[in-house]
């Protein structure tokens, strides 16, 4: 029977084999799944034998991570904002980059909020669970991924104050919101092929609109005034390039202090603007 280190140290040459970007860190992560071990104490753990279930899961979980099915829908979760959220196929990956937009949502008061395009309801119960007066809805073309985010309110506590709804952006919607958000689809055609093969598992809808890949934020704009109350604010994450234009498409569409927020990268990634 062999130990947790040895197996994570064949598992880490396997993952470097396949090109993983990050294989230490990625074995680890199966490792506590596939044992149960906490993430935290793993190290603790690595002198252990590892029993035979653990070592057929783990070695399954990294073949697996070898064909370079993303982690989080390997073990099921992803951390972010500080909270754990259930993820599956049917949903984009919660990435630390979109905490950019959570922080600017939370910058100032709102009672109720909009998400478009939920996903997992990441950025919604985000918003939710440090504003415990605040009920908010999330809307998604997906019943599957509606369901994910109906899961995540549970664990999180939230279900009184967040509500879910299959809609096609603003369709389905005739109430107006303090804030409206949404991290919509916006990668270009063209710009599919380069995505790595982790995110180009990811459901295709919720990463690519076509096109230009600004189809959504012009849905958004010309929709979210007649869905905003006065002073009520629009926050939408964006690719990099799209900063100018998508704030472009805000100021035409009558909303006012524009403004474009960079990330911990110092890449352009929120665009915001309130009903005057």
């Amino acid at each position: 029977m062999t130990t947790l280190s040895v197996a994570l140290a064949q598992a880490v040459r396997a993952l470097r084999a396949s090109d993983v970007p990050a294989p230490m860190t990625d074995a680890r992560a199966l490792m506590a799944h596939a044992t149960g071990i906490a993430p935290d104490r793993l190290t603790l753990h690595l002198g252990d034998a590892l029993d035979v279930g653990a070592a057929d899961h783990f070695a399954a979980l990294v073949a697996r991570r070898a064909l370079r099915v993303p982690v989080s829908h390997l073990i099921g979760h992803r951390l972010f904002w500080g909270r754990r959220f259930i993820v599956t196929p049917d949903v984009l990956d919660p990435r630390p980059e979109t905490e950019t937009l959570v922080i600017a949502a939370l910058s100032q008061p709102f009672s109720d909020m909009l998400d478009l395009g939920t996903g997992s309801g990441c950025i919604l119960l985000s918003c939710l669970a440090d504003r415990p007066d605040a009920t908010g809805i999330g809307v998604d073309l997906s019943p599957a991924a509606l369901d994910v985010a109906r899961r995540n309110a549970d664990a999180l506590g939230l279900t009184a104050r967040a509500r879910f709804t299959q809609s096609d952006w603003f369709a389905a919607l005739g109430t107006r919101f303090d804030l409206i958000v949404s991290n919509p689809p916006y990668i270009a055609a063209a710009e599919m092929a380069s995505l790595s093969p982790e995110v180009r598992q990811e459901p295709h809808a919720a990463l690519t609109p076509g096109g230009d890949g600004l189809d959504a934020y012009r849905t958004i704009a010309a929709g979210a005034p007649a869905h905003l109350r006065p002073g009520g604010r629009l926050i939408v994450e964006i690719g990099p390039t799209q900063g100018a234009t998508v704030a472009d498409l805000f100021t035409r569409h009558g909303l006012a202090g524009v403004c474009i927020l960079a990330d911990l990268d110092g890449r352009d990634r929120v665009v915001q603007g309130h009903q005057p």
